[in-house]
């Protein structure tokens, strides 16, 4: 039983560089990413026993991050930042701007296309496993990621996102 555990121990301590990569794209705030990966492998190593040793640990702790994610999004609205002149920095390098200006369309991406398109892109995970993940349809995982993409390019280009669909019932 022993033996057991301690596998189940380093196959969670194997996830916790990809946890905490999401975490942070999720985030967009290191400390904020930490305590979110914290709180997962606390919530995933206490119900240990409701994951199926025949699927994918990786996927069971994406699908908890996200859930605890969602549950903090609805808590508390993101804090606002006030930036003044002497915070913003003096001549950044081109890469350090590409990388800015893909951060901060990230994170004017609508949520649901967000996660999909850093689990996809970033986690490198099947559609299949992302669709399980966010318990969501896999034709759901394909179409926003198409719009994630639509729009991460039109933000890079300058270029406003696409009008979101509305649900009509």
């Amino acid at each position: 039983m022993q033996d057991v555990q301690d596998e189940i121990h380093a196959r969670l301590l194997a996830c916790l560089p990809r946890l905490r990569r999401y975490a942070r794209a999720l985030t967009g705030d290191s400390a904020r990413a930490d305590d979110l990966v914290q709180d997962t492998v606390e919530r995933g190593w206490a119900r240990i026993a409701q994951w199926r040793p025949d699927g994918d640990l990786r996927a069971w702790l994406f699908g908890i991050m996200h859930n605890l994610h969602v549950d903090q999004l609805r808590r508390t609205p993101p804090p606002a930042v006030e930036l003044e002149d002497g915070d913003l920095p003096c001549a950044p390098s081109s890469g350090t701007l590409d990388m800015r200006d893909l951060e901060r369309a990230l994170q004017q991406l609508p949520p649901a296309q967000r996660e999909v398109l850093l689990l996809v892109a970033l986690e490198e995970m099947r559609y299949e496993d992302v669709a399980a993940t966010l318990d969501i349809p896999l034709g759901t995982v394909m179409s926003r990621l198409s719009r994630a993409r639509e729009n991460l390019r039109r933000l890079m280009a300058g270029q406003p996102p696409a009008a979101n669909l509305k649900v009509v019932k």
